[in-house]
C-alpha cells in the first residue's frame, strides 16, 4: 500500500499458525508521493513509482522488513502513475505509465541494470493505468488514458522494440482510469478434457464517465465491447468516476468475477455464469471513496482500499453473499 510521501506499508499474510496479517513500513527514499507498488511473479522484488519521476526496485527478503534497494529507473518527464511486471518467461521486464503521456517498457539486461527497450507515445493525455495480459497471450500490454482511449500493445518477438500497436478510440467519455486483463483460462476449461483450448483474450476498463466495460478479442486482433455486459451494467452501474477494476483469477471458481469501485463509495462485483449471463452483487457502502481493488491469487478473496486509509478483505459465502473477513487500518 502506498503510505504517503516516500513511505510504503507492506502487508503480508502470516503463516497459518499465526492469526491475520502482518504489516511492515519502510522509507523508500522517494522525494514525493508514491502512486503504485507491485510485487513480481515470485514475490521477491517490489517496484514503486512516484511523482518524483522515479521507479525504485527493492529485493524482498524472506523475513518481514527485509527490503533492500537495488535500482532506480528514470526516464519519464512527469509523475508515474502505475508499474506492472511481465511474466518471468519473457525475462525481467517492467512497464510504467505516466502523466507525460508515455508508456515505457524496461528490461533488466544485467543484475540491477535496467534499460528502456520500448516507448509508446501516441496518447494525447496522461496514461493512467497499465496491465500485462496472461502469458498465454504473449507479451501484451493494455493501457488506459485520460484522452478516453485504450491501447493494446503486443510484442512481435523479433526485436525488443518491435511491437504491434492498436488503439480503441473513445472507449470512455472524459477519460479512462483503470484496466485489468481476464485470466486466459475460463472456468469451463478446467472441466474440459481432450480438447484444444483457446485462451480467452479479454479485459475490463473503467472510466470517468462512471462506466465499466468488458472488451473481447476478435480474430483480427482488435477488441470489441461485450454487449451482454453492457446491458447488465446499465441496470446496476456506478454513479461516479470508476477508480479501479479487477478481473479475478478463475481457476477452480464456478464463474468469472470482475470487481469495480468508484467515487460513489461502492464496490460492485460482476459474475458471469457458464451460460454467459452477467449478474451484479453490491458490497455495503464504504465511508470514503474506494480507490483500489486486488484479488487474491486464488481469486476468492477481494481486497478493497479506501480513501480513509482502511483496507478490507471480502469473501463470498456458499450462499453467494459477500462478507467482510478482516479490516485493516493504515498503520501510518
Amino acid at each position: 500500500l502506498a503510505g504517503g510521501l516516500g513511505t510504503v506499508n507492506f502487508l503480508e499474510t502470516l503463516p497459518r499458525r499465526m492469526v491475520g496479517t502482518g504489516a511492515t513500513s519502510f522509507d523508500t527514499q522517494h522525494d514525493d508521493m508514491i502512486h503504485d507498488l507491485q510485487v513480481d511473479y515470485y514475490g521477491k522484488r517490489l517496484a514503486t513509482c512516484s511523482s518524483d519521476r522515479l521507479i525504485k526496485i527493492f529485493d524482498i527478503g524472506p523475513e518481514p522488513g527485509q527490503q533492500t534497494h537495488s535500482a532506480n529507473i528514470g526516464g519519464h518527464d512527469g509523475p508515474i502513475w502505475q508499474v506492472a511486471w511481465a511474466h518471468p518467461k519473457f525475462g525481467s521486464i517492467l512497464a510504467s505509465c505516466s502523466y507525460d503521456r508515455k508508456v515505457c517498457v524496461w528490461k533488466e539486461f544485467n543484475p540491477r541494470q535496467w534499460s528502456k527497450v520500448y516507448e509508446y507515445s501516441r496518447h494525447t493525455s496522461s496514461v493512467n493505468a497499465i496491465s500485462f495480459a496472461p502469458h498465454e497471450l504473449g507479451l501484451k500490454l493494455a493501457c488506459a488514458s485520460a484522452d478516453g482511449s485504450l491501447s493494446v500493445l503486443t510484442w512481435r518477438g523479433a526485436q525488443d522494440n518491435d511491437w504491434d500497436e492498436r488503439q480503441i478510440p473513445s472507449a470512455h467519455q472524459i477519460g479512462c482510469n483503470a484496466v485489468s486483463w481476464a485470466p486466459a483460462a475460463t472456468p469451463s476449461s478446467a472441466t474440459a478434457s481432450g480438447q484444444a483450448l483457446t485462451p480467452q483474450a479479454a479485459f475490463v476498463s473503467g472510466g470517468c464517465d462512471g462506466v465499466v466495460r468488458v472488451w473481447r478479442g476478435t480474430d483480427s486482433g482488435d477488441f470489441r465491447p461485450d454487449e451482454q455486459f453492457d446491458r447488465t451494467y446499465r441496470d446496476a452501474g456506478h454513479s461516479g468516476w470508476v477508480r479501479d477494476v479487477a478481473w479475478a483469477p478463475s481457476v477452480g471458481l464456478p464463474g468469472q468475477y470482475v470487481a469495480s469501485c468508484a467515487e460513489d463509495k461502492l464496490v460492485l462485483i460482476w459474475t458471469q455464469a457458464a451460460n454467459g449471463t452477467w449478474s451484479c452483487k453490491r458490497l455495503p457502502p464504504f465511508e470514503a471513496v474506494v480507490w483500489r481493488l486486488s484479488w487474491s491469487v486464488s481469486g476468492n478473496v477481494l481486497a478493497v482500499s479506501a480513501g480513509d486509509g482502511k483496507v478490507s478483505l471480502w469473501k463470498e459465502g456458499l450462499d453467494g453473499e459477500w462478507r467482510l473477513v478482516e479490516a485493516l487500518a493504515d498503520p501510518a
